[in-house]
């Protein structure tokens, strides 16, 4: 493939994803835990309500709260409750692009490619490491995990973690204070999120690191890691890219990359999204007919170039508060 700077906005054509199905007693618990979320809703007067009704009612996230809870209504309640409560404080839907963008220059975080089950692909690359610790780091990180959900097809409610650890040195490496909150944030508000976790280019020097936030780690979580597999069997050649081995030639151009991202997701300065996005309450959706990601009109693999680029129609949301403390997120 020829060197490009597109990122890639959709699966390789033909890929399938898997469909979870549920039987009538989990279908039961996803309906009581449905209305459980309806009873923890903000006010309509809260200018917040249509960002927690949008991500309450969406297709996923009751049955990812369920699944993580091991289908205990009662414990998926406590962790509903305790991510909207994250959710309200931190508002990881309404983060400005600008407020984190200097933390994208050097491509320490890219999306861009799928796995062969449709799987957005998260490049971690502590190496790349551009500004020193703060609560702005884990701002971009969850805007990227937000964006990551954005790519993902239909059906499809996990993504794939590809850290590289290629050029990093102690000083660059995040410390174990900073992958402790990374690992909360994700563990407990992105539920069942991590489809696979993938480290390669692991040097003997950091394997203290693992080491450290090992006891952090849930059993969940442990299993999702797989340490220097081979990338063949999980990513298409053509959506890998080529530092992997892969035919996706890919060059980072900071501004390019940005830009792409932004207008791909529709997302608005202030970090609002379209306000037909902000969807009427509905029951999760389960049992589902397999969905294909073919394209129906073009064999070739879309790209963000290939998304309109007119600026999206946006409600007016409420400002998003900085975290003085690093701690405060936990």
């Amino acid at each position: 493939m020829a060197k490009t700077h597109q990122v890639l906005t959709a699966p390789a054509p033909g890929t399938v994803v898997p469909v979870r199905e549920y039987d009538d007693d989990q279908k039961a618990k996803l309906h009581a835990l449905q209305e459980y979320a309806d009873t923890l809703l903000l006010p309509e007067s809260d200018p917040y309500h249509p960002w927690e009704r949008r991500w309450l009612t969406k297709s996923d996230t009751i049955p990812r709260y369920m699944r993580a809870a091991k289908w205990d209504l009662e414990d998926a309640k406590k962790r509903l409750k305790n991510t909207v409560e994250w959710r309200r404080d931190f508002k990881p839907d309404l983060i400005p692009p600008d407020e984190v963008r200097i933390e994208s220059e050097t491509g320490k975080i890219i999306l861009n490619g799928f796995d062969k089950d449709g799987r957005p692909l998260l490049y971690l690359r502590p190496g790349r490491e551009n500004t020193e610790t703060s609560p702005r780091q884990l701002r971009h990180l969850v805007w990227c995990l937000e964006r990551a959900k954005d790519f993902m097809p239909p059906g499809q409610d996990s993504l794939v973690i590809i850290v590289d650890y290629k050029s990093t040195t102690l000083r660059t490496n995040p410390s174990i204070s900073v992958a402790r909150k990374v690992l909360n944030i994700l563990q407990n508000h992105y539920v069942e999120t991590l489809g696979r976790a993938l480290v390669v280019n692991l040097p003997m020097l950091l394997n203290f690191f693992y080491k450290g936030i090992s006891p952090f780690l849930d059993p969940v979580t442990r299993d999702k890691m797989r340490f220097n597999p081979d990338l063949f069997e999980l990513i298409p050649k053509e959506q890998l890219d080529a530092d992997f081995g892969g035919d996706f030639e890919y060059e980072f151009e900071p501004n390019s990359y940005w830009e792409q991202i932004v207008s791909y997701c529709k997302v608005a300065p202030d970090g609002t999204r379209l306000t037909d996005d902000v969807p009427s309450a509905q029951a999760p959706a389960s049992n589902d007919a397999p969905v294909s990601t073919d394209a129906p009109a073009s064999t070739d693999t879309p790209t963000a170039a290939d998304t309109p680029t007119d600026p999206p129609v946006h409600a007016t949301a409420p400002p998003v508060e900085s975290l003085q403390d690093q701690d405060a997120i936990e």
